[in-house]
C-alpha cells in the first residue's frame, strides 16, 4: 500500500473546546483532557512551515480539476475550517472521541467538500495532488485519511488501496 503523508497540527479546536483564537499566535491546543472528537471544527496547520490547510471554491486548472487545497499563512482565515466526520461505513457518532489509528474524513465548512486525495499530480510540487471533492452526499474511500495523534498533534496519513 502506497501512502501520502499530510503531517498537521491542531491549530484551533471549535466543537471541543469552547476557546476563540482572536488572532493570538496559533499553537497546539494543551489543555488536559481535551480530545478531537467527530463533529469537532479544527483548524490545520503544518507543523514546519506554520501555514494552515486552506480552500475555497476554485478548482485547480489542471490534474484533476478539482477545487484546490493550498497553505494559508493568516491566522484568522475563515476558509482553513475543517469538521472532523467518520467514514461511510463507521458506527462512529458526533462526540466520539479520535483514537489513534482512526480513519477520518475532513469536510471544508465553508464548501462542505471532502478533503481528497489521488494519483493527480500536484501542479505545483508535482507529488501527488490534494483537493476537495463530492459534497455532504458524495463522498469515497478518496477522502479516507489515517490519524497518529500524539499530544495533540495530528498526523493524517492518505490510504491509497
Amino acid at each position: 500500500m502506497a501512502a501520502s503523508v499530510l503531517a498537521l497540527a491542531v491549530a484551533l479546536l471549535l466543537g471541543a473546546s469552547s476557546r476563540v483564537d482572536h488572532g493570538a499566535a496559533a499553537a497546539p491546543v494543551s489543555e488536559e483532557g481535551l480530545q478531537v472528537t467527530y463533529g469537532s471544527t479544527v483548524k490545520l496547520m503544518h507543523e514546519k512551515t506554520k501555514v494552515r490547510l486552506h480552500s475555497h471554491d476554485v478548482a485547480y486548472g489542471s490534474g484533476s480539476g478539482q477545487q484546490s487545497v493550498t497553505g494559508f499563512p493568516e491566522i484568522d482565515d475563515s476558509n482553513s475550517y475543517w469538521v472532523v466526520r467518520p467514514t461511510l461505513d463507521s458506527s462512529a457518532k458526533q462526540g466520539d472521541a479520535i483514537e489513534t489509528g482512526s480513519i477520518i474524513r475532513l469536510q471544508h465548512m465553508r464548501t462542505r467538500r471532502w478533503l481528497h486525495s489521488h494519483l493527480h499530480a500536484s501542479p505545483l510540487s508535482g507529488n501527488l495532488e490534494v483537493s476537495c471533492f463530492g459534497g455532504d452526499g458524495q463522498s469515497d474511500t478518496g477522502d479516507y485519511w489515517r490519524c497518529d495523534c500524539l499530544q495533540y498533534v495530528m498526523h493524517a496519513t492518505y490510504l491509497i488501496a
